[in-house]
């Protein structure tokens, strides 16, 4: 049975001090704090092209599996790429996941959500040619490719997973699974694979506040996501969040808790080498900046009219 989170654990773990976190006696997996999103996308980049250079100079290609987002890093890992001339010529780059339609189809290619078209932008589009990854070894995955992504990245191992989380912890698009009628184990949840799935409603909402104006309309309502197994079987794991408000509670929650299949983060844990990093602003929480809520307390008293 999946560990769950009693409603005074999650108060606790979100009344730390946000400047107490990175030494915290209690957390459970390596942490570290930025000050803002320009040094979170500065160390995002740094961190990808070290792995790069390193097997590079051994001769050696790199195997990654990469997010779509945040922008933060696009830009320093262009410009150390092309000044410092860091060949992608033997990286091989897992796209994490991908939205899609009402009926599981792939969307528009200028749809906001088309993970594609903006990989192809921000990530693809400003690296020097002679330096650039080459096409066969972009790996985009799709609803009609899943045994084939699968079977290429059973081949070797995966030397990198770079990524971020939702709201409820998930990895790649592994979201806590709401179905009434098919609850799952943590083992489950280890062992998700690559698949096709319905977003969770939490998840849209969260996502039409972020960028729609709430118009949780707009947002694809399906993703094609590789697994935990796939994410998480990399030598190294890396995840990286500058959004604020909306990732601070599964933080806390990954930071503190025991593994749980109510945030899939948490098995960051379980991992040999994996390291999340924040921005002041992501590991902050309203509940550390008000310690005089009361959540527990007896009924309070309304005066006579």
């Amino acid at each position: 049975m999946s560990y769950e989170i009693s409603t005074q654990e999650l108060h606790k773990w979100c009344s730390v001090q946000t400047n107490e976190l990175e030494s915290h006696s209690d957390i459970k997996v390596a942490f570290k704090m930025v000050p803002n999103s320009r040094n979170m996308g500065k160390l995002m980049a740094e961190t990808l092209i070290e792995e790069i250079r390193t097997n590079n100079d051994k001769g050696e290609g790199t195997r990654a599996i990469l997010p779509c987002g945040p922008k933060s890093w696009y830009a320093p890992f262009t410009e150390m790429v092309n000044s410092e001339k860091v060949s992608l010529k033997k990286l091989t780059v897992f796209h994490m996941d991908e939205c899609l339609d009402w009926q599981g189809q792939l969307l528009p290619r200028k749809h906001p959500y088309n993970f594609r078209d903006f990989m192809e932008d921000f990530f693809y589009g400003g690296i020097d040619q002679e330096l650039a990854v080459p096409e066969d070894q972009r790996m985009w995955i799709t609803p009609f490719n899943i045994l084939a992504i699968k079977a290429a990245i059973a081949e070797a191992p995966i030397d990198i997973t770079l990524g971020g989380w939702g709201q409820d912890g998930h990895i790649a698009y592994n979201q806590t699974r709401r179905h009434p009628f098919s609850r799952i184990t943590l083992d489950d949840l280890r062992n998700a694979s690559t698949r096709v799935q319905e977003n969770n409603l939490d998840t849209i909402i969260t996502l039409g506040q972020r960028s729609f104006g709430a118009a949780y309309q707009f947002v694809p309502p399906m993703s094609v996501t590789l697994g935990v197994k796939e994410c998480l079987s990399a030598k190294k794991v890396r995840v990286f969040s500058d959004t604020g408000t909306w990732k601070q509670t599964a933080l806390r929650v990954a930071l503190f808790s025991e593994p749980t299949v109510e945030y899939p983060l948490t098995l960051l844990q379980e991992h040999q080498d994996a390291l999340i990093v924040a921005t002041e602003e992501t590991a902050n929480h309203p509940i550390s900046e008000n310690p005089d809520w009361d959540f527990f307390g007896k009924s309070g008293y309304y005066p006579d009219n």
